[in-house]
């Protein structure tokens, strides 16, 4: 499929109601409104494609930006063109998904989230945190620099009711309950660490998400006997 067939069929899925849903939760104009069972009808044509994936992210539309970081191909993206998509990702659809899950499957996910993490700016900074974590969900324990995942989490202990923006305090949350569940030498510490974070408050704005409690989550995936299972891949 070309550009303009990619452009032309999400324009066809484009739901009013969704539209309005995603503008509550930070997506802007222009975009269509295109649920994510649809996204992936035309996932299914295009399969990955990594050079259509950057043109469809460059166009702005966010429909077609969370297109791309599902269709692009992780053995073909470089780092340059990551910085480029985490810069662009203006809300968190993209910066906590899109673009995290993408680099996160990338031999070098681990590096560009310490990166991003270190950001003033809240959407790359919440890029980071969620790459990390991502990174840890996909990657076998050897394979992970567990000294530095304990370094990070004594910073979350550390930071997050004081020091980050709205959005990577919500994404820190999450970082302490992928650690715990899925790197088995930290689940205790994690499970210290949420214990000792309690509840997160992030402005949600007009919409009903809340944060979930990130030890209680923990726990549940103890109880499932589901610690250290990892992913076969970041996207979903």
């Amino acid at each position: 499929m070309t550009l303009q067939e990619v452009l032309k069929e999400l324009a066809s899925y484009g739901d009013e109601r969704t539209k309005n849903t995603l503008k509550k939760h930070g997506a802007k104009e222009p975009f269509f409104g295109v649920k994510v069972a649809d996204l992936k009808k035309i996932l299914k044509k295009t399969k990955k494609n990594h050079e259509l994936s950057l043109q469809l992210y460059d166009t702005g539309n966010s429909d077609a930006m969370y297109l791309a970081g599902l269709m692009a191909d992780e053995k073909q993206m470089t780092k340059k063109q990551l910085n480029d998509w985490a810069d662009k990702a203006y809300w968190y659809y993209l910066s906590e998904f899109a673009v995290p899950w993408v680099a996160a499957e990338t031999e070098y996910g681990f590096e560009l989230g310490l990166k991003w993490i270190k950001s003033k700016k809240e959407h790359i900074a919440a890029a980071g945190w969620a790459t990390l974590a991502n990174y840890a969900s996909v990657q076998l324990d050897e394979n992970l620099d567990v000294k530095t995942y304990e370094q990070l989490l004594k910073q979350v202990e550390k930071e997050i009711h004081h020091l980050p923006p709205n959005r990577v305090r919500y994404v820190m949350n999450g970082f302490v309950i992928a650690v715990g569940s899925y790197i088995k030498a930290l689940t205790k510490k994690s499970q210290a660490t949420a214990e000792k974070i309690g509840k997160v408050t992030v402005e949600m704005e007009n919409v009903s998400c809340k944060v979930p409690l990130a030890k209680d989550y923990i726990q549940k995936i103890i109880d499932k006997d589901r610690i250290g299972k990892k992913r076969k891949q970041a996207r979903c």
